[in-house]
């Protein structure tokens, strides 16, 4: 169904047409791991997808438009939350969620290259802030159902403990060569539970 205003690659496409934007979306992720955003063309990405140029041009509109659409189907098909009914414990499973998914050697290019265009674009910026804004709200409730256990304050910001999670680790990821394992992941997650438990994210007024 289309919307009348909507911004190109924001439609979501349903029935048989869903195909052709999974097919899209696959081809504009290998393209953005081997290549970069700089040398993201529809035209390429329409040959890998073995779909027609005009489709994709008429679907989505740009490259921006496209990583739009990319990024939102990546918050989309991401794991959900675990819940162990343990602050720790859930924190550590987004935290090896995280480091599972920079890892990879093709999702570790992809989030590269994104982050790398949402310097110089403000379109995937904003895609990309939302997408990250998607995966904090999916993992906050373990935050929220700790404290309802007693086991943080009652203060306690559940999106800014999320956030103390994965940030060691991007940074880790953007700016060194060192290893990014389980125990660095599990070391993330230990800090900030018990940063939290402290009252470090307890909401400011």
């Amino acid at each position: 169904m289309e919307y009348e205003g909507a911004d190109p690659g924001t439609v979501r496409p349903g029935g048989r047409t869903a195909r052709v934007r999974a097919a899209v979306l696959r081809a504009a992720g290998d393209a953005m791991a081997e290549g970069g955003f700089a040398h993201l063309d529809l035209a390429d990405v329409a040959r890998r997808a073995e779909v027609g140029r005009t489709t994709v041009y008429r679907r989505w509109g740009s490259v921006t438009g496209l990583v739009a659409d990319l990024l939102t189907d990546m918050a989309e098909q991401s794991l959900p939350r675990t819940e162990t009914g343990s602050l720790l414990d859930d924190l550590k499973a987004n935290a090896r969620l995280v480091q599972r998914t920079l890892t990879d050697p093709r999702q570790g290019a992809l989030f590269k290259a994104v982050i790398a265009a949402a310097t110089c674009d403000t379109r995937t910026a904003q895609a990309l802030h939302r997408f990250y804004e998607t995966r904090v709200e999916e993992w906050a409730p373990c935050v929220q159902q700790a404290v309802a256990r007693g086991e943080l304050p009652e203060d306690t910001d559940p999106h800014e403990v999320i956030r103390a999670v994965s940030a060691p680790l991007y940074y880790r990821f953007l700016t060194t060569d060192d290893r990014l394992d389980e125990a660095t992941a599990d070391r993330s997650a230990e800090a900030a539970a018990a940063a939290a438990r402290a009252g470090v994210y307890a909401r400011r007024t």
